[in-house]
């Protein structure tokens, strides 16, 4: 991945763009920079008032751990059939943390539990049993 480009020029960029010496274009053309990166740096400065570019990669603490996971594996001791959509929505009725699909499957995989998938049908056929 390319490095970002140095604060120097992205407070030149700001600089210029402050005290209004060209439009974004001319200044993508001055200081030899792709238009997309002046807009993107002009946005970012008026929202945020920062310069610096954003941090890349790096560790993003997953959602689904600690009292969760014990929450979802007593939920499947109970009742063992249900869909990791049903997993999510309890989860999401609970605590008030929404997740996708993906991360309820990946959260099994932590607790190593392989899910397998039971149709709707033959559900529902088993409790009007």
């Amino acid at each position: 991945m390319p490095k970002p480009y140095s604060i120097d020029l992205r407070n030149r960029v700001i600089v210029a763009w402050v005290a209004q010496e060209g439009s974004q274009r001319q200044l993508a053309e001055r200081f030899k920079v792709s238009l997309s990166f002046v807009r993107n740096l002009v946005r970012r400065y008026r929202e945020t008032g920062q310069v610096e570019p954003k941090q890349c990669g790096g560790y993003e603490k997953p959602i689904i751990a600690g009292q969760y996971l014990n929450m979802i594996k007593s939920w499947l001791d109970e009742e063992n059939d249900l869909l990791l959509s049903e997993l999510c929505d309890r989860l999401r009725e609970t605590t008030g943390t929404s997740v996708s699909i993906t991360t309820m499957h990946r959260a099994l995989e932590k607790l190593g539990i392989r899910h397998k998938k039971k149709s709707k049908c033959r559900r529902i056929k088993r409790r009007l049993e």
